[in-house]
């Protein structure tokens, strides 16, 4: 599929004056196409299901270079799914790429929500992250617990899956010192959803590394944690 009929096919859903406030709302300077989450899922859930893994790669990349708002959130959701076949390594790369181009919470957010499913298809794939919570660039840092949240959720993780978790738990003890409150942040946020399947260990982390929170982190870790004594 062009890219172009693409575009034009998203466009036809387009809500007047819609763009100027996503504009004025997450104050990046980019193309905004003033369309709604639901338009890009159907789209995106449509052409998954009919286009070629090659051609739906090449979709991708062409939405996420666009530079607009709303394609390069399609472009994502294009990858977002349990099992691509017969091969994902280049959906992997390419989340991997376009990783130094993230600039706001919501592109990030849907990037990692794909990103989460290539890493639960082939767990090696966490040693590609490891230098992501040292990377000069804010949103690689937020998405190496972003990306892997879903292993905070899981009540009784795996053999294959617990180490994960504790590659994450490392991974937020070094982000608890970082002064971005957006990654304070997504600590609490890992914090947090861990202590609502194993309370125990994240209270160890907090006993451990709270310290290094702020105190707005550190409560928001701690809400599902019993008081301290």
């Amino acid at each position: 599929m062009l890219i172009e009929d693409a575009i034009a096919m998203l466009q036809l859903h387009e809500i007047p004056g819609k763009a100027a406030k996503m504009r004025a709302h997450y104050k990046v300077e980019r193309v905004y196409w003033g369309l709604t989450t639901p338009v890009l899922d159907d789209h995106a859930r449509k052409w998954r299901q009919e286009l070629p893994l090659e051609d739906r790669l090449q979709l991708a990349c062409d939405l996420w270079g666009s530079n607009a708002y709303e394609g390069r959130i399609c472009a994502a959701k294009l990858l977002t799914q349990a099992r691509i076949r017969p091969d994902d390594r280049a959906a992997w790369q390419l989340l991997q790429n376009w990783l130094a181009d993230v600039d706001c919470a919501a592109i990030c957010d849907h990037l990692c929500l794909a990103g989460h499913r290539r890493l639960g298809a082939d767990l090696t794939r966490i040693d590609e992250m490891d230098g992501w919570p040292q990377s000069p660039h804010l949103w690689t840092r937020k998405a190496a617990l972003s990306m892997t949240s879903p292993w905070a959720k899981m009540r009784d993780p795996n053999a294959a899956n617990s180490p994960i978790r504790e590659r994450a738990l490392e991974w937020a003890a070094e982000l608890a010192k970082d002064p971005s409150k957006i990654i304070q942040q997504a600590v609490a946020k890992w914090i947090y959803e861990l202590s609502r399947k194993s309370p125990e260990r994240a209270q160890r982390f907090l006993d451990a590394h709270g310290h290094k929170l702020r105190n707005a982190a550190r409560k928001d870790a701690s809400r599902k944690l019993p008081p301290p004594l």
